[in-house]
């Protein structure tokens, strides 16, 4: 029992140390799981820690490559909400992406395109793949043309849409567009040529101007359309300019498919390649003809002459400048000629103004056949001619050219079926011994021709520095004229005319004076014609009737009631628009005046003058009972029709006729067979320039009514005039 229960001890104790060793050799082995399990464990999360950063440096590689891509990147749900942009994007809208983020993409696309991106959208989420189109952004300033790509994830609650802006493109697509429109539609016609000239292409421009099909003329060149009117040297010039300067442009006669020729105006350019090789000539083309015919007419209508086929006085200036510049590069003369018809006026007035132009059309044809070819005839207007002679070597030409010309219209002319003779005055002025410039030179002419007329007319006449000195004095005595009324420097003179038979002072000749300050009195021969070149003379006869007026009606109330007196008036007056009649008789009435106070004094020139204007005033006179005076009778051409038709009250013997009256002379003749004229039609006679007792004698007892003269008194100032009237006691 005690070996038993010793065994079962050692046994037990055996056992336990065999169950206490195998427990530690499982504990070993789990401690030696676990710690291989724990380094297995932080390798695992060694390696999640780097694939972590790995896919942090991924994601945030990503994030750049998103953000600075070049193209616009965003990211939108499935209702177009912006989630994600990249700087592109933002750019492209114009936004920054804090402002996008949320909103919705349409809101940016043009109104007219927003249909068309919410479907594309759609498409974008339903179908598979990649969906582009092409839209317009709306922008501040001109829309902006889009391409848009867009695809979706695998989710299909965003998409990835990338877009590119062609708005460059879509203008340069506009722009070919617009070429080849331009091109097609171009009224130019236009030949596009290879290298070898060749064409390659034309327009319908081209087919419309020539008549000629695009493949009728595509492999040819286009000398298919010469006409024939060009020599070779015109080519040649022609492709050595296109070949040296790679253009040529000019005017050039072509023929049609039907023949018919036609003025172009053509230019060609050329076109090179990178080495400087000719790869197309492009030809541009119109047809000029009616343009240069209406221009050739519109040329003609302002530098020519219709009467006369003559240049005119615009061309005449332009010419007489060219041929002053040339003279001036030469060294050389020129003579420049001012021609007036003398007297043309009365042959204009009594045989027609259909006479007057045939006679100038004569007088051209006459005159043109006396000059050389190179120098120029013109008409600047009237019965005025004009000739140049440049590029003279000596003067003796000048004056063969002036007696041709005087000799030719020495021969009658046949006017309306009787002989007519029409002399020319012809003054000459030479640059640069004259002047030296075209406004002098042109002075310096009209001086001389005006000198011409002076010495008798029919003749030519140089211009002398004497002329000048008279122009320039007559210039002086103008601008003095011009102040001459508002300096009170003007005043009236009135010279008695003496009833014959009685004695009486019954009416006087209002004669205008100019008391110069410096000069002293002035002529009115020396200024009356100023006056009426310059247009003074309806201001100076405006001022001379008022003062008669007021004269007038003191004297009728004082001294004799039908008291009147006689006003000059010229017919530059007459012609005057400004010179109103009316204005006249409107002052006669306000100072209760009748028109038979004032007797209008008129020249025989006047008288023959047959235009309606003067027809028209002396028969308004004579309605409102104003009577006329024909003075200096007898020294004119006169015609007793004219005397007639308008009805003149006065005529006035001239004074040369008067002066030397004797009781045997030819004067006493001719004054009594005027006074027995005028008597018979009805008309008083007044006589001027009776200076002596035999000539108041003779004349009364010729029958003559009035006498004007010193005999009775000089013309006097209206205060001496009145001492007269009283001496004579004549009063009503």
């Amino acid at each position: 029992m005690g070996t038993k229960g010793g065994l079962r001890q050692r046994a037990e104790r055996r056992l336990a140390e065999t169950a206490t060793q195998k427990t530690a050799e499982t504990q070993d082995r789990l401690l030696h799981e676990l710690q291989v399990h724990q380094i297995e464990l932080e390798m695992q999360n060694e390696a999640l820690r780097e694939a972590r950063v790995c896919a942090e440096q991924a994601l945030e590689r990503y994030a750049e490559l998103f953000d600075f891509a070049p193209i616009a990147y965003f990211t939108l749900g499935r209702e177009g909400i912006i989630r994600q942009t990249n700087y592109c994007g933002e750019k492209l809208l114009g936004s920054e992406r804090s402002d996008l983020v949320g909103r919705h993409f349409v809101h940016r696309i043009s109104q007219e395109d927003r249909s068309l991106f919410n479907h594309f959208l759609e498409k974008a989420f339903t179908d598979d793949g990649v969906r582009s189109c092409e839209l317009t952004l709306q922008t501040d300033n001109d829309p902006c043309w889009i391409v848009i790509e867009a695809t979706a994830d695998i989710s299909r609650q965003s998409c990835l849409v990338a877009v590119l802006d062609i708005s460059s493109r879509k203008q340069s697509e506009r722009e070919l567009q617009l070429a080849a429109a331009v091109y097609l539609t171009l009224e130019e016609a236009i030949t596009v040529m290879d290298e070898n000239s060749r064409i390659i292409a034309v327009n319908r421009a081209f087919t419309q101007l020539t008549g000629y099909s695009a493949e009728e003329v595509v492999g040819q060149t286009r000398s298919l359309l010469k006409s024939g009117r060009q020599d070779d040297a015109f080519y040649r010039d022609m492709w050595n300019k296109l070949n040296t300067n790679g253009k040529w442009q000019g005017e050039i006669w072509n023929r049609r498919k039907n023949g018919e020729e036609y003025l172009e105006y053509l230019s060609i350019n050329t076109l090179y390649n990178d080495k400087g090789k000719v790869i197309r000539r492009v030809a541009t083309s119109s047809d000029i003809t009616e343009k240069k015919r209406a221009a050739e007419i519109m040329h003609k209508q302002a530098n020519i002459d219709p009467l006369t086929g003559l240049p005119n006085r615009r061309m005449f200036l332009d010419r007489l400048q060219r041929a002053i510049n040339k003279t001036r590069r030469g060294h050389q003369k020129l003579a420049l000629m001012f021609l007036d018809l003398d007297h043309f006026k009365d042959i204009n007035d009594t045989l027609g103004h259909d006479i007057g132009d045939r006679l100038l059309r004569e007088t051209a044809q006459r005159l043109q056949a006396c000059i050389r070819e190179t120098d120029t005839l013109a008409r600047p207007g009237g019965d005025e001619f004009t000739l140049i002679m440049g590029e003279l070597q000596e003067t003796n030409s000048i004056e063969r050219v002036a007696e041709a010309m005087l000799r030719t219209m020495m021969a009658p002319f046949q006017l309306k079926g009787e002989r007519s003779y029409v002399s020319v005055s012809i003054g000459i002025a030479l640059y640069p011994d004259d002047a030296d410039n075209l406004e002098e030179l042109l002075k310096k002419a009209d001086q001389a021709m005006y000198a011409a007329k002076d010495m008798g007319r029919g003749r030519f006449s140089y211009f002398t520095p004497a002329m000048q000195e008279a122009a320039e004095v007559r210039l002086r005595l103008t601008n003095d004229l011009r102040h001459a009324l508002s300096d009170h420097q003007i005043w009236v003179a009135y010279q008695p005319i003496i009833d014959l038979a009685s004695g009486a002072i019954e009416k006087a000749e209002a004669l205008i004076r100019w008391q110069h300050p410096t000069r002293g009195q002035v002529s009115p021969a020396e200024f009356m014609s100023v006056a009426e070149d310059t247009g003074l003379i309806t201001e100076l006869g405006g001022w001379v009737f008022h003062q008669v007026a007021k004269q007038v009606a003191d004297w009728r109330a004082d001294y004799c009631p039908l008291f009147q007196v006689g006003i000059n008036k010229s017919s530059a007056q007459f012609h005057s628009n400004a010179d109103k009649l009316s204005d006249w008789l409107e002052h006669l009435e306000s100072l209760g005046l009748p028109g038979g106070c004032i007797a209008v004094e008129i020249t025989e020139g006047l008288l023959l003058d047959a235009s309606a204007v003067v027809s028209e005033k002396l028969r308004a006179l004579k309605s409102a009972g104003v009577q006329t005076s024909l003075d200096n009778f007898g020294t004119g051409y006169s015609a007793l029709a004219y005397l007639k038709k308008y009805h003149i009250d006065f005529l006035k013997i001239d004074r040369s006729f008067v002066s030397n009256l004797t009781a045997n002379s030819s004067d006493i003749a001719l004054c009594r067979a005027i006074i027995l004229m005028a008597h018979t039609l009805g008309m008083k006679v007044i006589a001027e320039g009776v200076e002596t007792d035999e000539q108041h004698e003779l004349l009364i007892q010729a029958g003559c009514d009035y006498g004007q003269g010193y005999l009775f008194s000089k013309p006097v100032s209206a205060e001496e005039f009145e001492a007269l009237l009283k001496a004579t006691q004549v009063k009503g």
